[in-house]
């Protein structure tokens, strides 16, 4: 990690403004890993969940979207794909990923952008999908992320996500951080010799909404829920909403 990060992880993710620090940092050290650590993590599952999220989206010609701390583009370029006469935006926070997003990608349709996923500099009602891979859980103020993706997303859009879940039962909870701690420590140590490198996962993880809760805070920021599809035992989730008509 770096040598600015003298914390514990869990320090980190209680406020707004060391969480956005923290994340930028810690994205930063593991970039050029990132896309080897998701497959590895989900046993290769990984792209083919992505893939699924986008073949869930409606059809349309020429939409606009926006893909919300989107890494190293996988999903961008999906959306690209999806959407070849469509617009889209990949935001993230942290400037190693989008130069490695940059240098993957060949589409004339994708553009990345650094930002902040809680203070979207885009026009109200201009966007027609939203997407986020792993976004939520790394959110530093989840509901005014949610806040921002209903106000960019015109009337009838939709916002679909992919994210490690959180069960409801506190007992559940324990068994996935433990889980999720073991496996992710393990590779910290044989990729970046400390533990705490990937087991953030299970500290975001457990400061996170349970699967329940998160739906209701979309519903009363004004969305209604399409979409929910567990994998990996629970562990992560497929979640699609669509933003109400006033």
């Amino acid at each position: 990690m770096s040598r600015q990060l003298t914390l514990k992880i869990a320090d980190y993710l209680h406020n707004p403004d060391s969480k956005k620090y923290f994340n930028e940092e810690m994205f930063s050290v593991i970039a050029p890993r990132y896309d080897f650590i998701t497959h590895l993590f989900s046993f290769g599952r990984d792209f083919a969940w992505k893939r699924d999220l986008i073949t869930s989206l409606p059809e349309m010609i020429t939409p606009a979207c926006l893909d919300l701390a989107c890494g190293t583009g996988d999903i961008a370029f999906l959306l690209a794909d999806k959407y070849p006469l469509g617009k889209i935006t990949g935001l993230d926070i942290t400037e190693d990923m989008l130069r490695l997003a940059q240098q993957r990608s060949h589409y004339t349709n994708v553009q990345f952008l650094k930002g902040d996923m809680g203070q979207l500099n885009i026009a109200s009602e201009t966007i027609d999908v939203v997407t986020g891979g792993y976004a939520l859980r790394n959110a530093p103020d989840l509901i005014q992320t949610i806040s921002e993706i209903y106000r960019v997303l015109k009337p009838g859009g939709i916002a679909a996500f992919l994210d490690f879940s959180k069960p409801k039962a506190i007992w559940q909870q324990k068994i996935t951080y433990y889980i999720l701690k073991g496996w992710t420590g393990l590779w910290g140590i044989l990729l970046n010799r400390n533990h705490e490198v990937y087991s953030y996962i299970a500290e975001s993880l457990n400061a996170f909404p349970d699967r329940q809760t998160l739906k209701r805070m979309f519903e009363q920021q004004g969305f209604s829920s399409l979409v929910s599809e567990l994998h990996f035992l629970g562990m992560t989730e497929t979640l699609i909403v669509k933003k109400n008509a006033r």
